[in-house]
């Protein structure tokens, strides 16, 4: 099992009118292909700063990230925008999902927008319409892929977002607070569905949450503490 992601010294800094604010001090961390990597801490120690710079949401102040040893930040701006969307799948605590379309629609969308799917090798030369409609019965929600958003549990909600994520079969998922917005049963729900892509697909996932007893049954843990991470 090779590393698929390293960040190397990452730091992250911001601008405000009282003076410049360190968040990230140098942050280091390893992860590994098929790992569930969970990453803990207090309120805004910068938790989702460090994943939106891992997903490349957001530029590090300083600092390194590789994926297989790619440096995706010497990246072009249209080639890391490609690695983004192809290879990286992202799930949040507020499930972003357009209002004005449909669950199927939704998890339709990243193909659409993505037109170079067809050079993409995992899933060169699909019908996108048929995956959408696979991964949404395997999330257990064709009974509503044509409800909106509005019409869907907070549940029901999450995973559409999850299965927007799959849709272009990422290597990795990146979620933030994925079950912070969800009572304990459906977040539990929403784990278990983690659980099952990492063991059957060998996703890896590196998952920011505040639910200890759920990042607990993750393979490694880490604790972010004063703009820096450390591995429980």
């Amino acid at each position: 099992m090779g590393i698929l992601i390293e960040t190397q010294n990452i730091k992250k800094s911001f601008k405000t009118e009282a003076g410049e604010i360190q968040v990230l001090k140098g942050i280091n961390l390893k992860v590994n292909e098929g790992e569930m990597v969970s990453i803990v801490g207090a309120s805004g120690v910068g938790k989702s700063t460090l994943l939106h710079i891992i997903g490349a949401l957001d530029n590090p102040t300083y600092g390194r990230v590789l994926y297989n040893d790619r440096d995706i930040f010497s990246m072009n701006s249209n080639s890391l925008a490609s690695f983004r969307n192809t290879e990286i799948g992202f799930v949040f605590q507020f499930h972003h999902l357009l209002p004005e379309f449909t669950a199927f629609e939704n998890v339709l969308m990243p193909a659409l927008i993505n037109r170079s799917i067809k050079n993409n090798g995992r899933i060169k030369n699909i019908d996108i319409y048929k995956k959408a409609d696979e991964i949404i019965s395997q999330l257990g929600l064709s009974g509503r892929k044509n409800h909106k958003p509005g019409e869907l549990s907070g549940g029901e909600q999450q995973r559409v977002a999850v299965a927007r994520a799959l849709m272009l079969e990422p290597k990795v998922v990146l979620a933030d607070e994925p079950t912070g917005n969800l009572d304990t049963a459906t977040g539990e729900e929403i784990f278990k569905i983690f659980m099952e892509l990492n063991k059957e697909r060998g996703i890896t996932f590196v998952i920011v949450t505040h639910n200890e007893s759920l990042s607990k049954r993750c393979h490694r843990i880490f604790k972010m503490q004063d703009g820096l991470l450390f591995e429980k």
